[in-house]
């Protein structure tokens, strides 16, 4: 539980709603160089001139004093809840918000102890206002940077399927990278019930790296993003397998075998249960150990989504 396998930074997301995530950063703790338990949200008042922070009842220091004992750093998640478009143009539109903002994360983050955030706010503009998003971004991570704090951004990958461009690219990349600390890149949920198929084909995982970075001038500042759930495929749709959905899958199914996708590098079950057919794709040893060696050669870390999601031994090959 304490060797490190993998050279480059780790961050490992933990949620409240799967709290086996919290033993996992105590046991294998000296594997992760970055913790991001998803405890906090900015809420905004209703005539849009006041920001708030809600989670702080979820924080628990005497967690966070165990994680840092085992080396890591915890930087925890906050997302921009429940904003409007109105609201985000009233921050970006006037700059006394944007230092009441900024005043605000950077008081938190010192009342709390923390050694930085993981802001989540890109994905939720769907690809609007980029240049005036970035701008508050980079205000805010170079306030950050200056207290001597860390400022992880969430990103959304550059490319879906088909090479359909997405919300984030290599121009944002480059008007940020010299401020943000590093960039947790989101290359999972390649596919969908309306298009079945592999979480996060490898080739596909390496062109969203090269497309952010293909000079390869910062790429230790991307965090490449491993899915540690899966995803059960059926004739009404499906959904997200968790690891001990996947265990008790395999027990009603016993003669059921692995199938290996060489064209994604993912492993894939078929099973028949009494409401159909199910093909799941979920990681396996090989299909995370071929990431991190795709890791180890393209010069990033990585993000894992999330940590109380996989099997234990999982986490031997980081």
């Amino acid at each position: 539980t304490n060797m490190k396998n993998f050279e480059g930074e780790v961050l490992g997301y933990v949620t409240p709603w799967n709290s086996h995530g919290y033993d996992v950063a105590k046991t294998f703790g000296s594997k992760f160089s970055l913790i991001s338990p998803v405890w906090l949200q900015v809420t905004v008042s209703e005539d849009g001139n006041k920001y708030m922070i809600g989670g702080s009842h979820d924080v628990d220091q005497g967690w966070v004093a165990d994680v840092r004992r085992k080396g890591g750093k915890v930087v925890p998640r906050i997302l921009f809840d429940k904003w409007t478009g109105q609201n985000f143009m009233g921050l970006f539109q006037d700059i006394s918000r944007q230092t009441q903002l900024r005043k605000l994360l950077l008081r938190t983050v010192k009342e709390q102890k923390f050694d930085g955030l993981t802001v989540e706010i890109w994905s939720q503009l769907g690809g609007n206002a980029r240049p005036q998003v970035a701008s508050v971004i980079a205000d805010i991570a170079a306030a950050f940077r200056s207290a001597g704090l860390l400022f992880v951004l969430v990103i959304p990958p550059p490319l879906y399927q088909g090479d359909t461009p997405g919300m984030f690219g290599a121009e944002d990349y480059s008007r940020l990278v010299s401020t943000v600390d590093y960039f947790s890149l989101m290359t999972y949920d390649y596919s969908s019930p309306a298009k079945p198929g592999p979480n996060s084909p490898l080739d596909w995982v390496r062109r969203c790296v090269e497309t952010l970075d293909p000079d390869r001038t910062s790429r230790a500042k991307i965090l490449l993003g491993l899915n540690m759930y899966g995803f059960d495929y059926t004739s009404q749709g499906g959904g997200h397998v968790l690891g001990r959905d996947f265990i008790e899958l395999l027990k009603s199914s016993p003669g059921s075998k692995f199938q290996f996708d060489s064209s994604s590098g993912e492993h894939f079950l078929e099973v028949k249960t009494e409401d159909g057919k199910h093909t799941v794709f979920y990681p396996s040893l090989q299909s995370l150990q071929m990431r991190l060696s795709l890791a180890t050669d393209l010069g990033t870390g990585l993000s894992i989504w999330e940590i109380g999601q996989g099997l234990d031994y999982f986490y031997d090959l980081f």
